[in-house]
């Protein structure tokens, strides 16, 4: 199957380009295109090999969140022309991501076990084990960082560096919770439990505005409610839909994105996995059939194409 590894267009009133682990970023005028490449990233690394249909898993489930969110707060969203492609409006981000946790799982969990008790100086409480439900979802942002891992960060040190005024973090916060809650309704409805996830904002015209991705498979982890409750009694692993499994494949062959380690090489079998996993997590999470696009020659020039009609060019 063809996959997009990633564009490198040149539109009319372009004005800059980032290429980001997994979007490529045009900046037209005051319009940003966002292209959701088949590029998947762990441990802050990008893998060699692209998934096919990655991208528009990703980008569709997105829009599908961002308009079921518009009620909550503004967001970026202004058309999706193509089934990798969002353009929306360009704003001012925040240099931290908004991390919100419901259950004991990922950083936080691995952080727990290492002994730790509070997490971007949020306590977490004595007894817990992976996969316990907080008895409220913990806010734990982070530094966006330009190259290699983003860092926890507290709300001290939020304001003490003035990445976001304290009224600026009372907002993002509570957009952070309602958002959380929005997800955690709608996750519920389809069977599952939104575990952990983060969002991104932005400001435009002196407004915080909800921008990048929401509820999907690269910013958040989802377990299966049904047999949630036995499988922690048991103290069995729970059933994830999320990458983890990308991770936990490259955990087994060696990799942690550690100086020395070897990025392994991909098998056909497991990069078709992959892809299943990431259709099948598109329609369990937004109770949608996943379309395919038509036979085409080319992703390129479809993308292009759909988005030179998009702006009449």
């Amino acid at each position: 199957m063809e996959a997009l590894f990633q564009t490198d267009f040149q539109f009319p009133g372009q004005v800059s380009f980032y290429r980001g682990k997994v979007r490529d970023v045009y900046t037209v005028n005051d319009r940003l295109i966002m292209i959701a490449s088949d590029r998947i990233s762990a441990f802050d690394h990008v893998l060699p090999r692209p998934i096919p249909h990655k991208g528009q898993v990703l980008n569709q489930t997105a829009v599908h969140f961002l308009e079921a969110t518009r009620d909550i707060v503004p967001n970026w969203l202004e058309a999706s022309p193509d089934p990798n492609v969002s353009i929306g409006a360009q704003c001012d981000p925040f240099k931290i991501e908004m991390v919100i946790r419901g259950y004991l799982a990922g950083h936080a969990w691995r952080e727990y076990k290492a002994g730790k008790r509070s997490i971007c100086g949020v306590p977490m409480p004595e007894g817990m084990r992976e996969g316990d439900r907080f008895p409220s979802p913990l806010v734990t942002p982070a530094t966006k960082a330009e190259q290699g891992h983003d860092e926890d960060i507290s709300k001290e040190e939020i304001l003490s560096r003035s990445l976001a005024t304290a009224d600026q973090w009372d907002e993002l916060e509570h957009y952070t919770r309602s958002l959380f809650a929005r997800g955690t309704d709608m996750a519920r409805k389809q069977g599952l439990l939104l575990v952990d996830t983060k969002y991104e904002f932005g400001l435009r015209d002196g407004t915080i505005h909800l921008i990048d991705e929401i509820h999907t498979p690269d910013s958040s982890r989802y377990y299966y409610a049904d047999g949630y409750e036995e499988r922690q009694q048991a103290g069995k692993r729970q059933e994830q839909l999320s990458k983890e499994f990308v991770r936990e494949w490259l955990m087994e062959n060696g990799f942690q994105g550690k100086e020395g380690q070897k990025m392994p090489a991909m098998p056909d079998s497991f990069a078709q996995k992959v892809s299943m996993r990431y259709i099948e997590l598109y329609e369990t999470v937004t109770g949608k059939r996943f379309e395919r696009p038509g036979a085409q020659n080319n992703i390129t020039d479809r993308i292009h194409q759909n988005i030179s009609n998009y702006f009449g060019w």
